[in-house]
């Protein structure tokens, strides 16, 4: 059904219409002109695919989350391998031919390129990235007999009646794990630490523990925050001080029961992986010889330094424009792999900018660009993002919702604002660095703010074209999205696509 355009009401999942994919009416009670997100509504249409090729299973960790590798890390902002076969396919992608993640996180892109004998290259500023890459990067390097050795040594270890360290906290993860976990994760850390394994080995061993933390912990990751059991201290705390103040405590929240115990979680973690790198192994005899260049770092500074025409294509999902704060829904992760206070709110800050905590990046970039004698370049990319009608209509409508009083919070503005424009650089320099005949994939949603629909997909596609991309298709998934309770009160229920955006360089 390319192509179909009707209404955008939002009916229940089960009985969506599968005409109202195509909005048009941007924004609620008409308080601010649609004129342009309705031109490019209208100029995408004829690629407009509501398919059943894709679901939000394929677009979600969960079809990976019980593939060989793939479960290594439940990275739930992650997309599944099938999807990334597909389009590797799509594009004719062969062995010597390089594929790019941009937003990497846990490395599917990469190791399904891999086992396809395919190079990528690809980077992430997330260190849990970092850890899962090189776990998995090395499927076929590992040494199962040492690792069925280091497995019986797990099965043995007891934290010392006398050892008194707890993990490491900060003040959002504070009293997260019981105390019997507290200290098993310290304790396995250090012992880690002082074993005689090989690096890759103490990796593999990490990230198993990195998996396992949040099972063993009275927290769950809950869309923008990490929600509580109320089993915990922190829980506890709060509800006595409400009493206390004359309020109702917080309503009894399960995130699981029971909490897990550490060792038995890890121990069950590293027979997963060894399994999987047995029949791995078994499978690839031969190793395909494929590599991954991955770079702890932030794409932004790192894709302008590539040279032109390198890529086959491009397969990615980068962070959503939803406010979700990475650095808080995997804090336990990161503090137990080192990471403090100040070190996260600076990570928070080198995030593609999707928090209301982010602050722009314009002067960083620019300077960036002079550094790398590009200043040309830079002023070519910010015109182009500037005489784009769409997004400053977008811009536009969302100051005068600040001005109105219709945002929660007034950050919203400087978010999206630095989110297109931190992604248009991105479209800028994937157009120079690809191939002619390359195709790039990304995976994003649409969103709302303050009565205001923005069109992710169509406006990401717009400035696509500006920088030279073709539209081949925008493929939509059939369950659509729905909104914040607050907006829906205040006006009214949209339906909001959920897109697989795919453009060839010519």
């Amino acid at each position: 059904m390319k192509g179909f355009i009707q209404g955008s009401h939002f009916k229940d999942e089960d009985s969506l219409d599968e005409s109202s994919y195509v909005v048009q009416h941007f924004s609620a009670n008409n308080f601010y002109p649609d004129k342009e997100r309705i031109k490019i509504e209208k100029h995408f249409e004829k690629v407009l695919d509501v398919t059943d090729k894709f679901n939000r299973q394929s677009v979600s960790y969960q079809l990976s989350k019980k593939d060989l590798i793939h479960s290594w890390l439940k990275y739930k902002e992650g997309f599944s391998a099938d999807l990334v076969n597909i389009f590797l396919k799509e594009m004719g992608a062969k062995p010597d031919d390089l594929i790019m993640d941009p937003f990497m996180g846990s490395g599917t892109t990469a190791l399904v390129c891999q086992m396809n004998g395919i190079n990528s290259i690809g980077y992430d500023i997330m260190p849990i990235s970092t850890v899962s890459i090189n776990a998995k990067s090395n499927v076929l390097n590992y040494d199962v007999t040492s690792l069925s050795k280091i497995r019986n040594a797990l099965a043995g270890l007891s934290v010392p009646h006398n050892y008194k360290k707890d993990t490491p906290v900060i003040t959002i993860t504070e009293s997260a794990y019981p105390d019997q976990n507290s200290k098993f994760f310290s304790y396995i850390q250090e012992w880690i630490g002082k074993f005689n394994f090989s690096d890759i080995e103490k990796n593999l061993l990490t990230l198993c523990v990195v998996n396992s933390l949040e099972r063993c912990s009275f927290t769950r990751k809950d869309g923008q925050y990490l929600g509580w059991d109320y089993r915990s201290q922190k829980v506890i705390d709060a509800n006595a001080s409400r009493v206390a103040r004359g309020k109702k405590p917080f309503p009894i929240k399960v995130v699981r029961d029971p909490i897990c115990d550490g060792k038995a979680t890890v121990l069950e973690e590293f027979d997963h992986v060894i399994s999987d790198i047995s029949i791995i192994q078994e499978s690839f005899k031969d190793n395909t010889g494929a590599t991954i260049d991955y770079k702890q770092s932030s794409v932004l500074y790192e894709l302008p330094k590539l040279p032109d025409n390198i890529l086959k294509g491009a397969i990615t999902s980068p962070p959503y424009c939803n406010r979700y704060d990475y650095t808080r829904t995997y804090a336990l992760e990161l503090v137990y792999l080192g990471l403090r206070e100040k070190t996260i709110r600076d990570l928070r800050q080198s995030l593609l900018s999707c928090t209301v905590e982010s602050k722009s990046k314009a002067n960083e970039l620019e300077a960036f660009y002079s550094s790398i004698g590009q200043k040309d370049r830079y002023d070519y990319i910010l015109k182009k993002i500037q005489s784009n009608g769409a997004f400053q209509e977008v811009m536009g409508a969302l100051e005068k919702r600040m001005a109105n009083g219709d945002l929660n919070n007034n950050g919203v503005v400087r978010m999206v604002d630095g989110y297109f424009t931190e992604l248009a650089f991105i479209y800028a320099e994937l157009f120079r660095v690809c191939k002619p005949g390359a195709y790039v994939v990304f995976v994003n949603d649409n969103v709302r703010y303050g009565g205001e629909v923005i069109p992710v997909d169509f406006l990401s596609s717009s400035f696509a074209e500006q920088f030279g991309f073709e539209t081949k298709e925008v493929y939509c998934l059939k369950q659509q999205k729905g909104n914040s309770s607050q907006q829906m009160a205040k006006f009214g229920r949209v339906a909001l696509r959920k897109s697989i955006t795919v453009w060839v360089k010519p």
